[in-house]
């Protein structure tokens, strides 16, 4: 069994770079993707994870210049630069998981489920793949996974984005069928509003309820 290795890196540089791409595409990898998900400490809704493959020999330049974290982005820019990237691209991956698949096997598996789930979407076979903290050890791709990648790396980076607008899309639909719980407001996560929602009209259908504070008032409900 391989060593589980996950690279600590320092969180000070302003924007990803395609430093880690750039030294996999010297050492002959042609198809790099980066991996994140999006909704992981959610109450509601999927975990959603999204991978991307930057070119090969790109240079950072055009979306690939401007692309950050999707945590320091604005919904606006984020929508922005996902239309980019889904355009510039050499292939992009989507994977969800629902909540009641989060609630019978756990959060973490069901987190690894997506990433497997948008690398299995790629139109062109991964080679390597660089991951925000997640190993995957079941997957027989060569890896690499860091903390904080999503704010070092230009394909994690993407990655997010995709993963967030994707996540984002799909909890502000579901204000149509759950009112009640101002979806598009706060996406699913726990929020005063959120939970008080939750404690006046209790939890429904896509609410994770192995999760606190659903799970720990489930008595009430």
């Amino acid at each position: 069994m391989k060593a589980e290795v996950i690279i600590t890196v320092s969180s000070q540089t302003s924007k990803p770079t395609l430093m880690e791409e750039r030294k996999l595409w010297r050492a002959g990898y042609c198809h790099v993707a980066g991996i994140d998900e999006a909704g992981r400490g959610a109450l509601a809704g999927p975990v959603v994870a999204a991978a991307v493959i930057v070119p090969p020999q790109s240079e950072q330049s055009g979306v690939w210049a401007h692309v950050d974290d999707s945590k320091r982005l604005t919904p606006e820019r984020r929508c922005r630069f996902a239309a980019a990237i889904q355009e510039e691209a050499l292939a992009w991956g989507i994977g969800a998981v629902d909540a009641a698949q989060i609630d019978e096997i756990g959060i973490a598996p069901a987190t690894k489920q997506a990433m497997m789930a948008a690398i299995a979407a790629l139109t062109v076979r991964a080679d390597f793949l660089l991951i925000d903290w997640v190993r995957l050890a079941l997957c027989p791709i060569e890896q690499q996974s860091f903390t904080k990648a999503d704010q070092r790396i230009v394909s994690v980076a993407a990655a997010s984005i995709l993963a967030k607008v994707h996540r984002d899309a799909l909890l502000t639909a579901l204000h149509e069928q759950y009112p009640e719980y101002g979806f598009p407001e706060h996406k699913g996560y726990g929020t005063a509003r959120h939970c008080a929602a939750i404690a006046r009209y209790g939890p429904c259908s896509v609410h994770r309820h192995s999760f606190a504070p659903i799970a720990q008032k489930a008595t009430l409900f």
